[in-house]
């Protein structure tokens, strides 16, 4: 596997992840006293963070498996 198909893995891995983390954020908030903007930029903080947060982990993850 080519370094450039590791990559494309990589991102799959932690942007699919992120985006489940922005979802539960929505669903959590759901049931609080929160006007849509609070949630939405709420959950845009939960992907965008857990994006910084999951890229360096999962990349170098996904090339040692890839590379044997």
């Amino acid at each position: 596997m080519n370094i450039r198909s590791a990559r494309f893995i990589s991102a799959l891995i932690y942007l699919g992840t992120a985006l489940l983390a922005a979802a539960l954020f929505l669903v959590a908030t759901s049931g609080g006293d929160y006007d849509w903007v609070a949630r939405a930029g709420g959950a845009g903080w939960v992907f965008m963070l857990t994006t910084i947060v999951l890229m360096p982990v999962v990349i170098p993850l996904v090339k040692r498996k890839y590379n044997r």
